[in-house]
């Protein structure tokens, strides 16, 4: 079965825009798994209390046979294979991939929350998400992309910065 997925690719340390672009092509080698579209580069001003650089946000769509859970244990393998090492949480990372969605479905694991419990108060996401995905309705929220974020409170810096 062929399922869609959307995720949130982020990075603020070494060559931000270089790790982005790893994430992506790897994403594209995972098994029966296609990349459809891909957002425009953002620079983005970092979220939380820790002081860091800011980041490089993207946002994809994947089409893919994998089950979610097995897709999640992917993009957790790329951050690892790219050199991420989790630590404190929002902290400094060279890679962040986030399953935002996939399908419509409404997944609450202890590791695995989809959506992406975050991404409809997040500008970084929501504006990369938009250029690729503007109609996609939330299943929880019922509101779509750009609904969520015409409706953003929201005031963090995200500004496109190019193509991938």
């Amino acid at each position: 079965m062929k399922n869609i997925a959307y995720i949130g690719i982020g990075s603020n340390l070494g060559d931000r825009g270089a790790n982005c672009k790893k994430a992506i092509g790897l994403l594209g080698e995972l098994k029966e798994t296609k990349v459809l579209a891909a957002s425009s580069f953002y620079e983005t001003e970092p979220v939380g209390r820790l002081k860091q650089g800011w980041f490089i946000n993207a946002a994809v769509k994947l089409e893919t046979t994998l089950p979610a859970r097995e897709l999640f244990t992917s993009l957790q393998r790329i951050e690892k294979q790219i050199g991420r090492q989790h630590s404190v949480k929002n902290a400094p990372r060279i890679i962040d991939l986030d399953l935002l969605f996939y399908n419509q479905e409404i997944i609450n694991q202890a590791e695995l929350r989809v959506p992406h419990p975050r991404l409809h108060s997040r500008r970084f996401v929501l504006t990369a998400l938009n250029e690729i995905a503007a109609k996609k309705v939330h299943p929880e929220l019922k509101l779509s992309t750009s609904q969520l974020l015409a409706r953003l409170k929201d005031k963090k810096i995200v500004r496109k910065i190019g193509v991938k």
